[in-house]
């Protein structure tokens, strides 16, 4: 049974209120849902701390039109195998989703791409089964995150949705953050500011993790 946490040193060891499975095997297979700009740096600095034989395949998803925050994912992967074996890192693979919505479109077109949004996380939930679904507010984690939820709703508990808030939101959780709260999605949401702490008595503060 998992107690612990995700990140392994002691200033973000936080994720521990209660256990991921009844049941859990030694390795969990974790969905890490990449942003562009400040969320991919963000994402990839937790990483560096991950308890990486614990948390393994790894699969990376980030926007069909986001080829950067994939790279950055690539070199961060291939420097763990630098220090550390393959066996004890284990693997990765690196995939896209279609963005529910672009910046600047329309929001009567967005309800067409949203579909295929969805139609396209379902795919991916169900080929890759994630146990750990880790995200720190693109709005790409949405869809992935409602398919998590629904399979829960319907008795299939394949996954855990840890979700950390962006050190940036001081007042107010981001659009993404603010769903999964209202609606109960996360399994655990993390906040790095007090005040919102004090806003969102559900979420669980850590302090600056940056």
């Amino acid at each position: 049974m998992i107690a612990g946490s995700l990140f392994s040193s002691e200033r973000q060891s936080f994720l521990s209120s209660k256990p991921l499975h009844s049941k859990s095997p030694l390795s969990l297979s974790t969905l890490i849902v990449l942003g562009s700009g400040g969320h991919t740096a963000e994402m990839l600095n937790l990483l560096y701390v991950l308890q990486k034989e614990r948390f393994k395949p790894r699969y990376y998803i980030a926007a069909a039109t986001d080829n950067m925050s994939l790279q950055k994912a690539h070199v961060f992967e291939d420097s763990l195998l630098g220090k550390e074996t393959l066996e004890e890192v284990g693997g990765a693979e690196f995939m896209q989703i279609y963005r529910s919505r672009e910046v600047g479109q329309s929001y009567i077109t967005s309800v067409g791409t949203t579909l295929v949004a969805i139609a396209h996380a379902l795919r991916l939930m169900i080929k890759i089964r994630p146990q750990v679904i880790l995200c720190n507010g693109p709005g790409t984690c949405i869809p992935l995150c409602a398919i998590a939820f629904l399979f829960k709703v319907l008795g299939i508990k394949w996954s855990s949705i840890f979700y950390v808030e962006s050190i940036a939101r001081v007042k107010k959780l981001s659009l993404s953050g603010l769903l999964l709260y209202k609606l109960h999605m996360a399994d655990q949401l993390f906040v790095q500011w007090p005040q919102l702490k004090e806003k969102y008595p559900r979420t669980h503060y850590v302090g600056r993790l940056m």
